[in-house]
């Protein structure tokens, strides 16, 4: 078709996602998912002990979350088909943090771990498939694996910084509590972060469709 729009190269759509202000906000929101899930994954059995639980119960923990992780991813990715993305994400956010407080505040038994993680595990993974269904959404396919690839960096950063700090702080303080409200704290600010995304289409995929 001679009227069609040249086709996109990728440096050009690397320039689109950089200078649109909902992939940057996408992107520094899934840093605090990347924070969130590695605190957890790396933390969590040693909070348990030093809380005077036995080494079993983390490892049960562990295996709950990866359990209802299943459960959640699917049912979090349908929900993705039926409402709009940016606001699930949003409701994830303050999910985890209200579990997160609510398990911190709450004392630490075996029964109180276990509902914990069946909650957790309900939105531990649940970001992915909304996230990766944003940038489709509003930049297309071509480039989706590319640019969903710069988001998750930002993801693995965050992994790192929960893991790292996890550590720094309970050998500098003995204690999780810091780290871990800094956890809730910022699960409240990537749903600051997520709700005010332009969730459309860029032009180019609009006048696509026209």
């Amino acid at each position: 078709d001679p009227n069609a729009a040249p086709e996109q190269k990728l440096t050009e759509a690397l320039g689109e996602a950089m200078t649109h202000r909902g992939f940057l906000l996408l992107t520094a929101g899934y840093f605090v998912c990347g924070y969130q899930v590695m605190f957890l994954g790396t933390h969590l059995p040693n909070f348990l002990t030093e809380a005077g639980q036995d080494p079993w119960v983390g490892a049960t923990a562990l295996s709950l979350i990866g359990l209802f992780n299943i459960f959640g991813t699917l049912l979090w990715g349908a929900l993705g088909g039926k409402w709009r993305m940016k606001y699930l994400l949003t409701s994830i956010y303050l999910l985890r943090s209200t579990v997160l407080s609510v398990f911190i505040l709450l004392p630490v038994t075996p029964v109180s771990t276990y509902l914990f993680a069946a909650a957790i595990g309900l939105l531990w993974l649940a970001t992915v498939p909304l996230t990766s269904g944003l940038v489709a959404r509003i930049f297309g396919l071509k480039y989706m694996a590319t640019l969903t690839g710069i988001v998750f960096f930002s993801h693995q950063l965050g992994s790192f910084a929960g893991a790292w700090l996890g550590g720094v702080f309970f050998e500098s303080t003995g204690s999780y509590d810091t780290i871990w409200w800094i956890g809730v704290l910022l699960g409240i600010v990537a749903a600051a972060l997520h709700f005010p995304i332009d969730d459309k289409p860029v032009e180019r995929m609009q006048a696509a469709e026209a």
